[in-house]
């Protein structure tokens, strides 16, 4: 039997990972631990802490609070520490790029100190292909686990320099800890300002699809469970010390996910409305994945056209859940 504990898990992915580690792993336990900002939100753990008494529990604090922490750390005992918490959003970040360091970077190295301080087995870090900047969209290159890390923005900045002091805190204290960066994930619960479900919940609010001007720009997508399932093999089998990429291979433009989005919904063309491109934005990502999958044996196994009908659907049939975040924390993606 193993102990969890989950930062930044009733986030979009953390939320995600904790509903897939207690269905697949019974005999185990989480703790969720999250600050509960703009983008956590309990609703998306609602049958988590309904259907779990007794092997979830949840506590709201901060990652930058490492005095809780240590003490949470000595009384739950923790098999693994995995670190979701993290302000991710590039348009944000654009705004606000002072708290995307103060979580991000401050916050992590916060959370692996008390990790030291606690004897932590194993510490897990979610990090980003973003980290590594952007490639030419007519290359054939991707991103290896090896690559220079040349972030292009406040967000990918931060998230490079959180990588680099887990590795830091690995080399200087001896800290055991594996590190994954994911592609562009998508799927239910995913907060409104992102991408997809941006696209989708303004379309299903009767408004237009803000498209950067450079609507060819490519992105690679991995559905959230698939990385669940990666992440999962990564704490089992993963080798300490060790970073995997983990990626679908698979790559659609900004434009094509739009085209994709009015088809299900049976929207037309016009509903597509250019605006300036956000300062920074990068061209490509693509995440070369080989590495966990020939040594760790894990696959993407949903098809993003699969993928994408369900999520649509999600959201369409969960309109309580979305309405009041849209209400609450809308970015202007058209105010640069």
């Amino acid at each position: 039997m193993k102990t969890l504990f989950v930062t930044g898990g009733a986030g979009f992915i953390g939320a995600h990972f904790v509903r897939y580690w207690l269905s697949a792993n019974p005999q185990d336990s989480i703790i969720t631990y999250d600050a509960l900002t703009y983008a956590g939100n309990l609703a998306s753990l609602a049958d988590v802490i309904e259907n779990h008494t007794g092997r979830h529990t949840f506590i709201q604090g901060d990652i930058r609070d490492k005095e809780q922490l240590v003490e949470l750390f000595k009384h739950y005992r923790p098999d693994y520490v995995i670190n979701f918490a993290a302000e991710t959003h590039n348009s944000r970040a654009v705004l606000s790029p002072t708290l995307f360091f103060e979580t991000n970077v401050i916050g992590t190295q916060q959370l692996l100190q008390a990790a030291v301080d606690a004897d932590i087995p194993h510490f897990h870090h979610i990090s980003t292909c973003e980290v590594y900047g952007d490639l030419a969209l007519k290359s054939d290159q991707a991103f290896l686990e090896t690559s220079a890390y040349q972030p292009n923005t406040p967000y990918s900045a931060s998230k490079a320099a959180a990588d680099f002091a887990v590795r830091a805190y690995a080399k200087t204290y001896q800290l055991p800890v594996t590190l994954s960066n994911a592609c562009n994930n998508y799927g239910p619960f995913q907060y409104p300002e992102k991408l997809i479900p941006f696209f989708v919940t303004s379309l299903l609010r009767g408004r237009n699809v803000l498209i950067y001007e450079n609507s060819h720009y490519c992105r690679e997508w991995l559905h959230v469970e698939d990385h669940c399932r990666g992440i999962e093999r990564v704490l089992k089998t993963g080798q300490l010390g060790e970073t995997y990429h983990i990626g679908s291979g698979f790559e659609r433009s900004v434009q094509q996910v739009a085209d994709h989005l009015l088809a299900c919904l049976g929207e037309s063309e016009s509903k597509k409305q250019p605006v300036p491109d956000r300062p920074g934005h990068d061209r490509r990502y693509l995440l070369n994945s080989e590495k966990i999958q020939k040594t760790l044996g894990w696959r993407p196994q949903i098809p993003f056209t699969e993928g994408l009908a369900d999520t649509v659907a999600w959201y369409q049939n969960h309109s309580d859940w979305w309405e009041p975040l849209v209400a609450a924390a809308e970015v202007r993606e058209d105010a640069w």
